[in-house]
């Protein structure tokens, strides 16, 4: 009994530990099964980072042209998300236009020529537009609102789009499909999202090294104009050519001219041209364009001042009504769209920089504001040449006027050597010697000396001598300039002084009056000085009012400008006559000052060169109020 209970036992273990051992079978199968998932995974994860990696190298060798990356991009989602055709699209003027593909060459030629509207329903498009991923699992089971016509004419099961965004705004689309019906997969979905990102890093790159390289070339054709402005100071032309050269191969133009408004601002005319035929450019040489606004466009970005694109000439009114200019600019020079940007001189336009194609292609804004800053360089070089012409027109008056100034100065120097200095500076004022001949003048005339100075001269050292006399001519001088004189002589302590010629004045009897008092003044305190010296020195004035003949005698070398006649004579006799401190006057000119001062007469007295006895009067003091 105790055999077959033992037997019974190993069975049951035995069958315990078959039970165990399919345990482990099954778990180790499942452990395979999740391993080799996982291992899938892994495969598909190191794809995709390595074809990340290599979209990334691509990139970064194609800073520059974005159609590498793009292609490649194409390929790998083809690859790696199992899909017979992918296509991908940039967002251009409103449309989604194919740039790289991998599909069937007759499908990739039809959307080549036919680019996706943004606001259509393609599924590339809503995907763009709407920026959100798109996915028909089954394109004939589909009741959605999309527009599968793209997708039957390539034989697609399944699609996916994924869009391409930047900063908000749609870049583009990738799109891939099947020819089975199969869902694509949540990891293929985000390895798409992840190729259009690196699209986008791609396009963005290009862009950006596109606009730095089109900054460079508009900063170093700016600087090209700058340098030939700078070389042209008296000739615009040079600068107008390099403009219309850089214009037109910078903005993909390749003709162009140049207008400039005539003096009168009635008609604009050719200043220079660009890659224009013969026969227009003589057409427009001949016929000036009307500055009146109602003949073109190019008229009135002129008198609007503002800039003026027309994209299509040949559908322009004045076209249609045979306008001879325009009639010229289409069926002989061929233009279809044109720019007119003015060249804008503070309040006004000075002309217009045009450019045109002979296809209908508008321009840009980048194009447009490139020529803008080409206007304003060619109004800089015309502004330039104006001034410096102005400059040249300017210097050589003032050359000229230098040159009479010098001789003036010149001539200044020759009177002054021989005229007293109110003579020259009058003659040279009148600009005439006629003033300097022989002529009749009504003079105050003024004679002053010291007195006792001959004495003086006899006992006093030469040095004190010449004190003396440079302290009396000095103090003298000083007031016959404040009081406005004419002329004065001097010899030894002797001074003539003429009113009224060669500079006229209103009373010159008065005039003289008023410096013989100043003088006696200012020589009484002189007295006191010199008393204190030792010198015993006195002052005496004669005033006489009349007639003289004044002029201009001498030689070469050595003029004198001075008068003669009975009046000069006089006034000398009068000085001589008169005592310390005393002022004597003529006739005459007692009778001229009496109003204004206390005179009294002397009597009759006999001075020498007179013929006859003469009443003399002295200057006792200013009139009573």
């Amino acid at each position: 009994m105790s055999k077959i209970e033992g037997k019974t036992g190993s069975a049951r273990q035995l069958e315990e530990l078959e039970h165990r051992l399919a345990d482990i079978k099954e778990e180790l199968a499942l452990r395979e099964a999740d391993l080799a998932v996982k291992s899938r995974e892994v495969e598909e994860s190191t794809a995709h980072q390595a074809a990340t990696a290599e979209v990334l190298a691509i990139i970064s060798k194609s800073p520059s042209n974005v159609q590498p990356v793009l292609d490649k991009i194409a390929t790998i989602a083809c690859r790696l998300c199992e899909a017979d055709h992918a296509s991908i699209y940039l967002v251009r003027d409103g449309a989604c236009h194919l740039k790289a593909s991998l599909a069937d060459p007759e499908f990739v030629e039809l959307l080549r020529n036919n680019p996706l509207p943004l606001n259509s329903n393609f599924i590339t498009a809503r995907a763009a537009n709407e920026k959100r991923v798109m996915h028909i699992p089954d394109v004939k089971a589909s009741r959605s609102d999309f527009d599968l016509t793209l997708a039957v004419r390539s034989k697609s099961g399944s699609l996916l789009s994924v869009p391409l965004q930047h900063d908000g705004e749609p870049v583009g689309a990738i799109t891939i499909g099947r020819r089975r019906a199969q869902a694509f997969a949540d990891n293929h979905i985000e390895l798409v999202k992840t190729f259009a990102d690196q699209a986008v890093i791609a396009v963005e790159n290009v862009r950006q090294f596109k606009e730095i390289q089109i900054r460079l070339k508009h900063e170093e054709a700016t600087s090209e104009i700058l340098q030939v402005i700078s070389r042209s100071r008296d000739d615009e032309q040079p600068v107008f050519d390099v403009i219309l050269e850089n214009a037109t191969r910078l903005c993909d133009a390749p003709l162009a001219y140049l207008r400039l408004c005539n003096e009168e601002r009635t008609q604009l005319e050719i200043a220079a041209h660009s890659g224009t035929r013969t026969e227009f450019i003589n057409f427009v040489r001949d016929h000036p364009l009307p500055l009146d606004g109602t003949q073109s466009a190019t008229a009135r970005a002129v008198l609007e001042m503002t800039v003026i694109q027309t994209a299509d000439l040949a559908d322009d009114p004045l076209y249609r009504d045979k306008q001879p200019h325009r009639v010229q600019a289409v069926d002989v020079e061929g233009m279809r769209t044109l720019l007119n940007v003015p060249l804008i001189a503070g309040d006004k336009a000075i002309g217009v920089i045009a450019l045109y194609r002979r296809e209908v292609r508008v321009f840009d804004e980048r194009q447009i504001e490139l020529v803008r800053t080409f206007a304003a360089q060619a109004v800089i070089a015309i502004q330039n040449v104006r001034q410096f012409k102005a400059l040249e027109r300017l210097n050589a008056e003032l050359g000229d006027r230098v040159e009479e100034q010098v001789g003036e100065i010149e001539r200044m120097g020759r009177l002054k050597r021989f005229l007293p200095s109110a003579v020259a500076d009058t003659v040279v004022s009148q600009g005439s010697d006629k003033m300097l001949s022989s002529h009749r003048a009504l003079l105050g005339v003024l004679f002053c000396d010291i007195r006792g100075f001959t004495a003086f001269c006899e006992t006093a050292e030469p040095e004190e001598t010449i004190e003396v006399l440079q302290t009396y001519h000095e103090e003298m001088g000083k007031l016959i300039n404040a009081y406005g004189a004419g002329v004065d002589h001097r010899t030894g302590d002797g001074i003539m002084v003429l009113f009224n010629d060669p500079l006229p004045c209103n009373d010159p009897a008065g005039d003289a009056v008023r410096l013989a008092i100043a003088m006696r003044e200012r020589m009484a305190e002189l007295g006191v000085q010199w008393k204190r010296l030792g010198y015993r020195l006195g002052f005496g004035v004669g005033v006489s009012l009349g007639y003289a003949t004044v002029g201009m005698v001498g030689f070469e070398g050595r003029f004198d400008y001075t008068a003669s006649g009975t009046a000069i004579n006089l006034a000398a006799r009068l000085c001589d006559e008169a005592d310390d401190g005393e002022i004597l006057l003529s006739p005459r000119a007692g009778i001229a000052v009496e109003d204004a001062y206390q005179v009294e007469t002397k009597g009759k007295i006999s001075l020498k060169g007179i013929r006859e006895p003469l009443e003399v009067f002295r200057l006792t003091g200013a009139a009573a109020t």
